[in-house]
């Protein structure tokens, strides 16, 4: 992965831009093994659906579970929408190629929940019902607001549901060959089965189990892993960073300078800061988007209406820290681990982000490829890491189905009146096929593309847009209708056109400098291999034949992007190359996002904004008479 290689967007979007095995990651002939421990996976959440069908009968089971939640089973099930594929997948990943800047990747995600703990979770609890639109609506025009609140956060999770659906096709083929297009059309059918007869219920459950499974099946890999060094963590990164695979790979990524460095120098180069974060003000735009977008994220907004109380919404939020801050933890023996035992050059070799680190991990520790108890392991991982991507798509698909039911149709088209409970349930579940064949037919209409740039643009409008709206209409007094459309509108609009003329889309330019400089370096490169291939030594044998297998990948992705870009010479914008480097916007559009909210404010007047402030002030901070929210 280049430096110029989209950060968030190569992690979220899993496997999505890699060159998968045509006949999958897992040993020949374990193939069934890795078929059987998915559909295992697969039917336990199809049991747990069944039952959870069973208790949908209202509104309110559907979108929030009735409320029924505890704090501790929401903060686990935030964790499981949380930990989404990017999470498990790619920060380990990131670690395993990267060192230090990949687990500093995990820091902003994890310092988000703070904002969320302190700024977010009760007062939502307390003001809201089901949606992002209940919100903004409660003490603002309700058509106004829910109609733009709908809007982004349909935008939002539309961004992110694509990424996730082209990821989840892309990590099934490389790991057991089924073609990309069934891929996608089975995550998206086990979705819409979670969603359409399970609500909020079956989805909760999911990802409960999806994040257990995943927590246990990384503390007994780190435990095989770390073990070995009698549980001492000088130990183990000692060995790390003197290993000459994890040397050979900072060498790589430095370039001319490492050719003055020791040994001892270039493995302690990867535990500092640089190897991937280049510019450190793009660092910073990034962590600004990752902190305020989680907290205008739709998907994670909604669960804080699943618990009963205010005090259950906090302590989700202190449990979903816990586990979540734990996880990242144990991606750092994941990385290093992998980059020990596995080594960078393979793991890219399978994948250039890195993102099969951990299963190939996992595949190594049991054996090996061709060992069953490596392939179980394998398979194992695997399929946690396949139902993450379709627990965070049900969580997406139910937070775009409840903008469109509740606060479109009950809230704008039948501006609120008294809807039956039975045609608010049938208005959401028709929400959730229409967007879940939307979903579906992205998913595979996008394939062989760079997504990369929905994740990008989900997270800035989610920071831009949703999160000062929701922060000034629940603490400041002159916020109003007007500041809320306006913040709505230019967070959206800036955070879209920034990202469009930034480093995420491709530039036929740059595409074709990387390109040639592989394939000008190719004829070296398999001299050299070809030597070690001849040299009867089996060890450079070995590694020679890894090399080739990782090099005719290279080349074979140079020539695609050469054709890709064949006879063009601009961007889909009409730029040579971008017109802001930073990769994420949220450096410009995050103020803008909230000039737009005050500016609006001061310039417009609302009498209902400000009549409602002080039942907004007394309810957010108190839970007073809560069940009044849904007359407002």
């Amino acid at each position: 992965m280049s430096a110029g290689t989209p950060q968030l967007a190569m992690l979220a979007t899993t496997l999505a831009a890699a060159p998968a095995a045509h006949h999958g990651v897992a040993g020949d002939g374990y193939r069934w093994l890795t078929l059987a421990v998915f559909a295992a996976v697969i039917v336990a959440t199809v049991v747990v659906t069944y039952f959870a069908a069973k208790r949908v009968r209202s509104p309110a089971d559907f979108y929030t579970a009735g409320g029924g939640i505890s704090g501790l089973q929401n903060g686990w099930a935030i964790a499981g929408d949380y930990l989404s594929a990017a999470s498990f997948l790619g920060i380990a990943g990131l670690i395993s190629l990267y060192g230090y800047d990949g687990f500093m990747y995990s820091v902003g995600w994890l310092v988000a929940y703070v904002t969320v703990l302190l700024l977010i979770a009760e007062p939502c609890r307390n003001i809201g019902k089901y949606t992002l639109g209940d919100i903004l609506a409660y003490r603002n025009d309700p058509k106004k607001t829910r109609l733009v609140g709908a809007l982004s956060v349909i935008t939002v999770s539309t961004f992110y549901l694509t990424a996730q659906m082209v990821g989840a096709g892309v990590l099934v083929k490389a790991l057991i060959g089924i073609d990309y297009e069934v891929s996608v059309v089975a995550v998206g059918v086990l979705m819409l089965g979670y969603v359409l007869f399970g609500g909020m219920v079956a989805t909760t459950w999911v990802q409960i189990i999806k994040a257990v499974l995943l927590v246990v099946a990384s503390i007994v890999i780190v435990i095989l892993v770390w073990m070995p060094y009698g549980f001492s963590l000088p130990a183990f990164m000692a060995d790390v960073v003197g290993d000459p695979k994890v040397q050979a790979q900072v060498a790589k990524l430095l370039g001319d300078p490492a050719k003055a460095m020791s040994a001892a120098e270039l493995g302690q180069r990867f535990l500092e800061p640089g190897l991937y974060f280049k510019a450190p003000i793009d660092q910073i735009s990034l962590g600004m988007a990752l902190v305020f977008g989680t907290a205008g994220l739709p998907h994670i907004l909604m669960r804080f209406f699943t618990v009963p109380t205010a005090q259950a919404a906090r302590k989700s939020v202190v449990w979903a820290m816990a586990i979540i801050g734990g996880f990242y933890l144990l991606t750092l023996f994941l990385g290093f681990g992998a980059a020990k035992l596995v080594g960078p050059a393979e793991i890219a070799a399978v994948d250039p982000g890195g993102n099969m680190a951990g299963p190939l991990l996992a595949q190594f520790i049991g054996g090996g490829a061709e060992s069953l108890l490596g392939n179980f392991m394998l398979a194992f991982v695997s399929a946690v890491a396949f139902a993450t991507i379709v627990a965070v798509v049900a969580g997406l698909v139910l937070a775009a189905a409840s903008a469109i039911a509740h606060d479109l149709w009950v809230g704008v088209w039948r501006a609120g009146e008294d809807v039956p409970a039975q045609e608010q349930v049938l208005a959401a579940r028709l929400a959730t096929v229409l967007v879940g064949a939307v979903a579906i037919a992205i998913g595979i209409a996008a394939k062989g593309q760079n997504v990369a740039v929905l994740v990008a643009l989900a997270f800035a409008v989610a920071a831009s847009a949703n999160f000062p709206c929701v922060l000034l209409t629940l603490y400041w007094k002159r916020c109003n209708t007007t500041g809320i459309v306006a913040g709505m509108i230019v967070g959206t609009t800036v955070a879209v056109g920034l990202t469009l003329v930034s480093p995420n889309l491709t530039y036929p330019k740059t595409v074709r400098v990387a390109a040639h400089k592989v394939l000008d370096a190719e004829p070296a490169k398999r001299a050299t291999l070809v030597e070690a291939l001849g040299s009867g030594e089996p060890l450079r044998i070995a590694q020679a034949a890894k090399g080739t297998v990782a090099l005719d990948k290279a080349v074979k992705k140079a020539r695609d992007d050469l054709h890709n870009v064949e006879g063009r010479e601009t961007s889909f914008m009409g730029l040579e190359k971008p017109l802001l480097e930073l990769k994420n916007p949220g450096l410009f559009s995050i103020p803008l996002g909230f000039l737009a909210v005050i500016l609006g404010s001061l310039l417009g007047r609302d009498k209902r904004a400000e009549r409602m402030w002080d039942e907004v002030y007394a309810r957010q901070n108190t839970g007073m008479r809560v069940s009044r929210s849904a007359s407002h």
